[in-house]
């Protein structure tokens, strides 16, 4: 079941939304719906328990992807990406971002519990 609404979106979301349509070749739209959809899933870490924020604060991407995503940038900077290749890598990308994205929350809520202390740089 789903529900038309109307919404006045930020222009810097439009144009990442835009960016992500143009490179998974999708209509804006679904591109908006797929994000509105992953965020609305995800459960806040600031409502996670201690030992699940830490997780999160420790995650990697798991090595086969990690390295297929090291393979594709290479081929990519190399000119050689077919579009099954693109798609891989634009998947890829999304997933590794979103997780970079959901372990620099986990790390900021763990030092904010004082379960870790902050990143020394």
């Amino acid at each position: 079941m789903s529900e038309l609404v109307t919404l006045n979106l930020p222009d810097q979301v439009v144009r990442v939304a835009a960016t992500i349509a143009n490179r998974k070749r999708q209509a804006l739209e679904e591109v908006l719906v797929e994000m509105l959809t992953t965020t609305a899933a995800e459960t806040p870490i600031e409502s996670l328990p201690d030992d699940e924020v830490l997780a999160l604060s420790e995650m990697m991407m798991p090595k086969e992807q990690s390295d297929r995503l090291s393979e594709l940038l290479a081929q990519q900077r190399e000119n050689q990406l077919d579009g099954e290749d693109r798609k891989q890598l634009s998947q890829l990308m999304w997933f590794y971002e979103k997780g970079l994205l959901r372990k620099s929350q986990a790390l900021r809520e763990a030092v904010e519990r004082g379960l870790r202390e902050p990143l020394a740089f």
